[in-house]
């Protein structure tokens, strides 16, 4: 098959038709930071609502699994929908798709801002999630048609910086606006923000960003679609709501429906790529050594981000009392490390190839490490700030592995698998997050106990970060058994 069958934002930028003379003359730089308005907020919306969850939590009188869906919701939305709605840009048009899936994003989030119960929240969270799912992989796609040579990787570096600044960032500036509390809004202008933006990018596309479609009409395998959805729905739908129900049957039943549903999706694929017909995924990927092994370290990896990021602002609000400003200030500790090791990773990985990312794996391990150490010193009287080390640490082993964690497993990958590789492994990052925050949500609530029990979170917090240490680890090996380059790296 080719690049064109399997579309991501890298998978778009790769494969992007060649742009005209007159674009790769004079490109238009307004372009860049409209359509990167659009990334940042999708991504930022991911991350915001973590400062948010106790008051939204206790607004609405939300469940523990209803609190995960918010987050996980978001999550697998996005990620069962990014190779869809690339294929969607390649039949309709770029431009077009981006506008719809941010209009659609838009008045998801009026729908946040308004929800009245745990169940509408989640429900307008998923819808946020299949928006960003059709807004983001149009975005590289177009900047690739508009921006040529030199000008690229300048447009790379500001898609990197965008998604870092709102991933890192985003508890932050959600803390500022809770505590804000414009129009008594509370934590509901963490997304009813999103409304002006979303507005004011929209009228700027429409004005400035030119149309690009693919040259090739693929043709959207509908089957496919269908099966993947449900095959991770099955899966994560048990692991979130199977805790607070204590295992009934229909959870059981529901991961082996999972099972069925990954084998017929797997045979789906297979005939459509015997007969040319355009699978979701080239299956043949699965051949190569450094596509698994990279698949499963991009899982791994972002397996542990959001989950962290929920526990941790779980842990400092409900169980310490900090407030929504406070918490996003304590948040600021890892951006802190990750802006200064981001900025370096590249030169580090040009030197040492893929162990950076083991290096910084394990910093991570280390950083949390030194977090729960503090933390269970301070019990529920000591100052959080002296968490602080800890999450600097932490946040630089983030910032060592992120930048080149992709790009290092796609160097390893047969160059004409690349494009196929690349939409799988930005799927994979959503699934990770969805499934981590599933998983963490099980240990930490279980570890909790009553959640009225303020003593209960500390203890909680120490239980979810072995598990995330571990995570750490376990991305360490898997780095070593990724091939070696030509030059040993």
């Amino acid at each position: 098959m080719t690049t064109e069958t399997n579309r991501s934002p890298s998978a778009a930028a790769a494969a992007a038709p060649a742009p005209t003379p007159a674009a790769a003359a004079e490109p238009h730089w307004a372009i860049l930071p409209i359509v990167l308005s659009g990334v940042f907020i999708t991504t930022l919306d991911f991350f915001i609502v973590n400062v948010a969850i106790p008051s939204m939590q206790s607004d609405l009188h939300a469940g523990a699994s209803a609190i995960e869906w918010v987050v996980a919701g978001f999550g697998l939305a996005y990620g069962v929908g990014l190779i869809t709605g690339g294929r969607l840009g390649d039949l309709y048009g770029r431009r077009r798709m981006f506008m719809l899936g941010l209009a659609f994003f838009t008045l998801a989030s009026l729908a946040c801002g308004i929800a009245n119960s745990g169940g509408t929240l989640v429900a307008a969270r998923v819808a946020q999630g299949v928006a960003a799912a059709l807004l983001a992989p149009q975005v590289l796609a177009i900047l690739r048609t508009v921006f040529t040579g030199p000008a690229v990787a300048k447009v790379f570096t500001g898609y990197g910086l965008a998604m870092g600044l709102a991933a890192v960032f985003g508890q932050l500036i959600g803390g500022v606006l809770i505590q804000a509390n414009i129009a008594n809004l509370g934590w509901r202008s963490c997304f009813l923000v999103n409304i002006p933006l979303g507005i004011v990018i929209l009228a700027l596309t429409w004005k400035i960003v030119p149309e690009a479609q693919a040259p090739a009409r693929p043709k959207l395998d509908i089957p496919g679609v269908a099966l993947i959805t449900l095959a991770l729905v099955a899966l994560v739908l048990p692991l979130i709501e199977g805790r607070e129900k204590h295992w009934p049957l229909w959870t059981w039943l529901s991961f082996a429906a999972s099972a069925v549903l990954f084998v017929l999706f797997a045979l789906q694929e297979r005939r459509l790529g015997q007969n040319e017909g355009g699978p979701l995924v080239d299956l043949s990927l699965f051949r190569e050594r450094a596509f698994v092994v990279g698949l499963a370290t991009q899982l791994v990896f972002w397996m542990g981000q959001a989950s962290f990021f929920l526990v941790f602002a779980l842990y400092v609000q409900a169980g310490r009392g900090l407030d929504a400003l406070q918490a996003g200030g304590i948040f600021a500790a890892i951006g802190a490390g990750y802006m200064y090791t981001s900025m370096k990773a590249g030169v580090f990985a040009a030197k040492i190839g893929r162990q950076v990312i083991a290096i910084g794996a394990l910093l991570m391990g280390v950083g949390l490490t030194v977090v729960g150490i503090t933390a269970a010193h301070l019990g529920t009287t000591g100052h959080v700030a002296w968490l602080i080390p800890g999450l600097v640490i932490d946040g630089a082993g983030m910032g060592l592995a992120v930048a080149p964690l992709a790009a290092t497993v796609l160097s390893r990958v047969t160059p004409q698998h690349a494009g196929a590789a690349s939409g799988v492994l930005t799927t994979a990052l959503q699934i990770g997050n969805a499934l981590g925050v599933a998983i963490i949500g099980i240990i930490f609530y279980n570890a909790l106990g009553s959640p009225l029990v303020k003593a209960g979170f500390p203890h909680a917090f120490d239980m979810s970060l072995i598990f995330l240490i571990g995570v750490a680890v376990v991305l360490a090996g898997l780095v070593q058994l990724l091939p070696r380059t030509k030059d040993g790296k």
